[in-house]
């Protein structure tokens, strides 16, 4: 039977994404967002190739790409006065007229948060199937017991100021909770305190700032190996908005953490600068978790991206493992509306984003923050960690193969050189009906 209507919660990325995608395929939904405007805080901003797939599959791809860049790798440095690369991983570009041809059409590309959350809300707007309300703070939510097999929520109608105008009851045939870390669908469902996992002893400040890193010899991303000072430092705007997301210790206040910040610049950035040499857009310390839900699954509530799992932001895992689950549960939503799938493939969906997550997510991400510090000595960290050994083997494979290429590029397109992360997609059209 064809779906009615699904309900989505929270207006973030994933939400909005998916949305949007099932607004395209002529599904009805309903994405519900207790504040009343899009998020602005300093968030993800790269997009890897899996990301860039369903961007393409949302028909904002080329918006994405024309508003944001491709960025031309990373690196990892010491933080000594050279900021010596370590390693690197370079982003070929493509040869002219493949820009469009895979893989270059979905390549990385770079674009903040709440730019690409204002793009796929205005294509939202443009589908008819479509609804955002701003200011619905869901409050409760359940499943009835009679033949209809609807789900429902209860939300709090909120003016701009937090007066509360009303309540109303919204019900489909399935609610999605794409509401975050603290996502009110999950608390609903399993409690407040339960979230299994655990929380890093240490933090992390993630900013938006103006500075000329040009003189200095930056790459568009780098991270720094240091025990106190490590950090990242990524171009995220082409007029030279920068991120720079550094580590502290845990326990401190905001107020501590905000009164540390022009020292801990001067010990982090290249040329040591004092407050007047650059200009602070954003500031946002948070806790760092790893941890994941039981179930993505409870009948007709589906859990999606943080609202269902958490990682720490180096490597950008959490970000393009929640595209990852949109994905997922839009191919079986449509498997479903088109008569191709019954409601058992959610469960599948439920056991398949759970297993990347614990068997590639967690482990992968926490490799990447802990590499950062867990090294005194930077060189020792390039002679002992298997991630930065094989990058090391890789710049050996591409030194050997840039003799018989015309470009570094012409290298890296070559099939002699690794290519591409783990991948976090599952296609769930494999379990559709022939």
């Amino acid at each position: 039977m064809a779906i009615s209507k699904i309900i989505i919660v929270g207006a973030g990325p994933s939400g909005l994404l998916l949305a949007l995608l099932l607004a395209r395929a002529g599904i009805t939904v309903e994405l519900l967002e207790m504040t009343d405007a899009l998020d602005t805080n300093p968030r993800a901003s790269h997009y890897t190739d899996e990301s860039c797939f369903e961007f393409d599959r949302a028909g904002i791809l080329d918006q994405v790409r024309s508003e944001g860049f491709s960025p031309n790798g990373v690196s990892w440095r010491k933080l000594d006065e050279q900021k010596t690369r370590l390693v690197a991983l370079r982003n070929p570009d493509p040869a002219p007229g493949q820009e469009n041809e895979m893989p270059f059409r979905h390549r990385m590309v770079c674009l903040p948060l709440h730019r690409l959350g204002k793009i796929l809300e205005g294509a939202i707007l443009e589908q008819p199937t479509a609804s955002v309300l701003y200011g619905y703070k869901v409050v409760e939510l359940g499943e009835e017991d009679s033949d209809t097999k609807k789900a429902w929520v209860k939300a709090e109608v909120m003016t701009n100021n937090g007066e509360v105008l009303r309540q109303e009851t919204r019900k489909a045939d399935y609610i999605v909770g794409c509401d975050g870390a603290n996502s009110i669908v999950r608390r609903k469902l399993f409690g407040d305190m339960v979230f299994p996992g655990f929380t890093w002893d240490r933090q992390i400040v993630a900013t938006n700032m103006y500075y000329d890193f040009a003189p200095y010899g930056y790459d568009d991303s780098q991270f720094f190996v240091h025990p106190t000072h490590w950090h990242m430092v990524a171009k995220i705007q082409t007029d030279g908005l920068h991120r720079v997301t550094y580590g502290e210790i845990g326990g401190l206040t905001y107020d501590q953490l905000r009164e540390r910040q022009p020292q801990k610049f001067r010990d982090v950035l290249p040329g040591n600068p004092s407050p007047d040499e650059y200009r602070l857009i954003n500031f946002s310390p948070y806790k760092v978790h790893q941890r994941c839900v039981d179930k993505m699954r409870v009948g007709r509530f589906l859990l999606v991206a943080d609202a269902a799992h958490l990682c720490n932001p180096f490597g950008g895992l959490g970000l393009t493992g929640g595209i990852a689950d949109v994905g997922s549960l839009y191919d079986c939503f449509v498997g479903i509306h088109i008569g191709r799938a019954d409601q058992t493939i959610l469960d599948v969906y439920d056991e398949q984003r759970r297993r990347i997550w614990h068997d590639i997510i967690n482990p992968n991400s926490s490799e990447n923050m802990r590499r950062l510090f867990e090294y005194d000595d930077p060189d020792e960290a390039v002679e002992k960690d298997p991630f930065f050994k094989m990058l090391k083997d890789m710049e050996t494979k591409a030194a050997a193969a840039k003799t018989n290429a015309s470009s570094w590029d012409e290298t890296l397109r070559s099939e002699e050189v690794p290519k591409g992360p783990i991948t976090l997609r599952y296609d769930m059209t494999q379990h559709y009906t022939k």
